[in-house]
């Protein structure tokens, strides 16, 4: 079974759901000391640390996995659903870069305050909380 678009997306799901349990399953890495209780989904040869990115690109390259092919497809598969600030940050892009990419694709986001939205400006005070 491929992911070229013929099978609907929740079965593709389920699939690449089964293929990521039965990975974190059997690991490798696991059995040295320093990582036998590793949080990461790709554990490095170093205590607490995950494998190198070149590393997994070199173990991709291997299985024929085109890499640079495949980050330029990740990036524009999120960018008409996020904001580019968040897919340049979680990616490892520039914004400037992820900004030019949804321009190229057509994306809608124009508009995106960056920056800790769960925290109020100093001094602010939302509308019917003042004490009188």
């Amino acid at each position: 079974m491929g992911f070229n678009g013929s099978v609907p997306g929740a079965a593709r799901l389920h699939l690449v759901d089964g293929l990521l349990l039965a990975y974190i399953a059997d690991r490798d890495n696991m059995n040295t000391a320093t990582n036998q209780a590793s949080r990461w989904l790709f554990p490095g040869r170093r205590a607490g640390q995950p494998a190198r990115p070149d590393h997994l690109s070199a173990l991709l390259r291997e299985i024929g996995i085109p890499v640079a092919a495949a980050r330029g497809a990740a990036i524009r598969q999120q960018l008409p659903e996020l904001p580019a600030p968040v897919v340049a940050d979680a990616l490892g892009y520039h914004d400037k870069t992820t900004s030019r990419l949804l321009r190229e694709t057509g994306g809608t986001w124009s508009r995106y305050a960056a920056g800790d939205h769960g925290r109020s400006p100093a001094g602010w005070t939302p509308r019917g909380t003042i004490d009188r």
